[in-house]
């Protein structure tokens, strides 16, 4: 493991490891508006301000231009493990995480995020939070060693509410996410 300072800077990550069981297919590879959902958040991410955009694969092996692909071995026990792995492959002191089947945030959403001074925070849509996300390095190690099965970030989160900031993310594009095919049709 890399123990050299974290570089100036936020870079993007994206889950995008998962088969989509409910879909019935991986959903990175699933095309909406003639762009596949991976490319979709890689744009979204470089749009929003990050310089760099880490994928964490699994269920499938993805090239993904204008990224770097970290394969997570593990993706079968769920996002937890893949955020880990996105975590331990994250140099830089800021990253803004999303997951790969919510192609209607907006890269407003990730500037908001950016411009911020925070260390950890949620866009928040209605007063809800929801993704994505932000997480300063220092926070990484006890993330990644909380995160398991279908939980991400979000049991260190809610048992740290006064070190997370909800950023005012209405009007930036939705944080709704696709399970199912009918799911593209709203």
């Amino acid at each position: 493991m890399d123990t050299s300072p974290p570089r100036p800077g936020a870079a993007g990550l994206i889950l995008a490891a998962g088969a989509g069981r409910r879909f019935g297919r991986p959903k990175a590879e699933v095309v909406v508006d003639g762009e596949r959902l991976v490319d979709r958040a890689v744009r979204l991410l470089r749009d929003g301000g990050c310089a760099r955009v880490v994928v964490v694969s699994g269920a499938v092996a993805l090239d993904v231009p204008h990224a770097t692909v970290v394969h997570n071995p593990h993706w079968e026990t769920g996002m937890g493990s893949s955020l880990a792995t996105g975590l331990r492959a994250v140099h830089e002191t800021r990253v803004v995480v999303v997951p790969v089947d919510m192609p209607w945030l907006g890269a407003e959403s990730v500037r908001r995020l950016l411009a911020s001074d925070a260390r950890l925070a949620m866009a928040a849509y209605g007063g809800r939070p929801a993704h994505p996300v932000l997480l300063g390095a220092e926070y990484f190690p006890a993330i990644a060693a909380e995160a398991a099965g279908d939980i991400g970030a979000r049991k260190f989160l809610t048992a740290n509410p006064a070190l997370v900031q909800h950023i005012p993310c209405d009007g930036t594009g939705s944080p709704d996410d696709v399970d199912t095919p009918q799911d593209l049709m709203r």
